[in-house]
């Protein structure tokens, strides 16, 4: 099957209002710029976004605040987002912190049909109020639940016209786990190849419904640190 698409508009415009958009990348690292962009134009509203972080002002998922179009946001820390930060404080949206493993296992989870899983992680803390807790082998864990999106919007390396990915190294990230629990998952890539090897491929086609070659990627790093 040709999963390879022409254009992003034919497919997120099945982006609702409401919907729960998980988004791949880490801090700028690996993101899809080219579907936030796609989904700022559309003008969609009270999204749930589930990402590792929220970009910054200007860039990334950080556009989409600017917008006024997110509800709710599960992440794993506030970063450089200075309007994440304001709109946090402030009451504008609601915001899930949530430790960076445990949301990375929620997404796992979910993309393997595991309804939930205990960790220890958070046990005793606010990230624990109000939820289930059990104690295996004298120790206290605490259940969290799966996380399941609408759509995943993803960036890979390269991918081949069955939906194959391969991913430039730490650009991995939450990409692949994020193709693995959304109901549709659309992937932007910088290449895409007639085939790639069995062995080569970080995730399977079978996660992925849609392919789209982007162009011009701004690609921009949080801090740049330089050496005398």
């Amino acid at each position: 099957m040709n999963k390879i698409i022409d254009n992003l508009e034919s497919v997120l415009k099945n982006v609702h209002d409401g919907a729960t958009l998980l988004v791949g990348g880490f801090g700028l690292c690996g993101i899809p710029e080219h579907c936030i962009k796609e989904i700022k134009k559309s003008n969609v509203k009270n999204l749930t976004i589930v990402s590792n972080n929220c970009g910054i002002d200007d860039f990334g998922l950080g556009i989409l605040l600017q917008n006024k179009q997110i509800k709710k946001i599960i992440a794993s820390y506030v970063g450089e987002n200075k309007l994440f930060e304001q709109q946090f404080i402030s009451g504008e949206i609601e915001v899930v912190l949530t430790p960076q493993g445990t949301l990375a296992e929620q997404l796992r989870a979910g993309g393997a049909g595991i309804a939930g899983f205990y960790t220890p992680t958070g046990v005793g803390t606010a990230i624990a109020e109000g939820k289930e807790t059990k104690i295996f082998d004298g120790k206290e864990y605490l259940l969290e639940k799966a996380i399941k999106g609408d759509f995943g919007l993803i960036k890979a390396q390269k991918a081949d016209r069955h939906g194959n990915l391969v991913f430039n190294k730490t650009a991995r990230n939450f990409n692949p786990l994020c193709a693995m629990a959304a109901n549709v998952s659309v992937v932007e890539v910088e290449e895409i190849v007639e085939e790639i090897d069995a062995d080569s491929i970080h995730l399977s086609g079978i996660y992925v419904d849609f392919v789209y070659l982007g162009k011009n990627y701004e690609k921009r790093i949080e801090k740049i640190i330089t050496k005398d």
